[in-house]
């Protein structure tokens, strides 16, 4: 196959056959589910390229706020979200002997102010919603991708069990260790186009255990009987390490250890970098840290129980230990190749904002390629990433310093002990302000019915809600040939 033979041609839409471009994405997960159930609703084909061979139900809790919620009502998923998901209003910090240091709560109504509140659902769960929205013959199990490759005409994605797809787009939402991204960057490189700092290692300064229980009575862990998620992050004077745990609405309890790593440590743990999320990792953090103490709600033998005693009721092939990187890449697309999600911006967990960001990734690109004209041209498509990222980036950067700083109040050492007490005596007036910069983007999709609910703090300007199509009459246009990619 010949992706771009190196010619010039005129592109001349008033005499070719109406053709949306067809989308490729490589990742099955939050984001490019959410990007596939968008999709679905529009007139664009598109095809889910997933490297495991099964859905694995891993990982713990997620908080899904009021900036996600507008594009979930206009999908027709909001209501059955809510039935699966609990109302999340505090944030408990707590310490070792099980006292309450300060509560990180709203000062207001949520709901009044942006529309809903946040909710804690488990990741399991979302994701089963997400993937009941696209139609199950439109996702690739098992396919390993080996190589990608692109130009003026089109994109393949090769993979390991000799299978190909050709398509227009190509978007990469595989991952922190995107191979759609090593595939992008490794051309790029060769090119001479790559900033230094992209084609640096992932850093990372954490490594983190998480899981959840089986479902558990109140006579278990008292705190499930109350109608909101119990959220409490303890951290450790001695020790270094901070864990956290949520009540669900399934009555199980969701936990995460964080560890922050020295330079010894991160070298004990660089070998796990390249690994996949999964309990065999799991199993020697678990010992060192089922002592630690936690907060159940409950009096006497409840208040006594130990990080133990859940992992005790968790199915071990639920649990597993996953890095922290955090970075946030330059390169986000090039060409028709476009990245989402951790494959261009990996956000620590402690600011709980690496699904979201996603979600809106997901939302914002099906904006921009929507947007686009039948038979859309490599400049085109290349426009329209170019937009996508001038739209994500400061929000992405702003989630990313929020991570820190949430990162640094649970850390170790003085600048963690002023962030504690910054947040603890933050005035009310300030902290609506903080929230307000956190909850301001609250993006849509276009091309479906806008969320009209009322709300006393209007969103903040979102370009891609104004992208529409252009109109198509007697466009005809020159099409120069990208850099020739020849395929045999």
């Amino acid at each position: 196959m010949e992706i771009n033979p190196a010619v010039t041609f005129k592109h001349d839409r008033t005499v070719m056959y109406a053709k949306r471009p067809k989308v490729l994405i490589v990742g099955a997960g939050l984001g490019g589910l959410t990007l596939g159930m968008i999709l679905q609703k529009t007139d664009i084909p598109y095809e889910i390229i997933e490297r495991a061979s099964e859905v694995k139900p891993l990982g713990a809790g997620i908080v899904i706020n009021c900036t996600v919620t507008p594009a979930f009502k206009q999908c027709g998923i909001y209501d059955e979200f809510v039935s699966i998901s609990k109302a999340l209003d505090t944030i408990n910090i707590s310490n070792e002997e099980r006292g309450i240091e300060f509560v990180i709560a709203d000062n207001e109504d949520p709901a009044k102010r942006y529309g809903t509140g946040s909710r804690l659902i488990t990741r399991p769960k979302l994701y089963d919603l997400l993937l009941r929205q696209v139609p199950p013959e439109r996702i690739h199990m098992s396919k390993k991708v080996l190589s990608t490759h692109q130009g003026g005409n089109g994109v393949l994605v090769r993979c390991a069990d000799g299978s190909e797809y050709e398509g227009d787009i190509l978007v990469g939402a595989d991952g922190a260790y995107s191979a759609v991204r090593q595939n992008l960057y490794s051309q790029l490189n060769k090119d001479n186009r790559l900033p230094a700092s992209d084609a640096l290692p992932l850093p990372f300064t954490n490594v983190c255990l998480v899981g959840q229980t089986r479902p558990l009575t109140a006579a278990e862990f008292p705190d499930l009987e109350k109608a909101n998620c119990q959220f409490y992050n303890t951290l450790s004077k001695d020790t270094p390490y901070a864990w956290m745990t949520l009540t669900t609405k399934e009555n199980t309890v969701c936990f995460l250890v964080i560890q922050f790593l020295t330079t010894e440590t991160s070298k004990d743990n660089d070998a796990f970098r390249n690994s996949e999320w999964g309990p065999e990792a799991a199993q020697a953090m678990s010992e060192e840290v089922r002592h630690f103490p936690i907060i159940s709600g409950g009096s006497n033998g409840g208040e006594k129980l130990t990080l133990g005693d859940l992992f005790d009721l968790a199915p071990k092939e639920y649990m597993s230990k996953v890095m922290l990187e955090e970075k946030v890449f330059k390169t986000w697309y090039d060409c028709r190749t476009v990245l989402l999600g951790d494959a261009c911006h990996k956000l620590n967990p402690s600011g709980g904002a690496g699904a979201t960001n996603a979600l809106h990734d997901a939302i914002v690109l099906a904006n921009y390629i929507h947007a686009l004209p039948d038979h859309p041209i490599t400049d085109e498509i290349e426009a329209a990433f170019k937009a996508y990222q001038d739209e994500r980036i400061k929000w992405v950067q702003s989630a990313f310093e929020t991570s820190q700083t949430f990162r640094n109040m649970v850390d170790k050492g003085a600048k963690a002990r002023i962030t504690r007490f910054v947040m603890k005596n933050l005035p009310g007036w300030a902290f609506s302000k903080f929230e307000e910069r956190m909850f301001s983007n609250r993006p849509q999709i276009y091309f479906l019915p806008r969320d009209e609910t009322e709300v006393t703090m209007k969103p903040a300007y979102q370009p891609s809600l104004y992208a529409g199509r252009a109109k198509e009459t007697t466009v005809t246009t020159t099409a120069s040939a990208s850099p020739a990619v020849a395929v045999v």
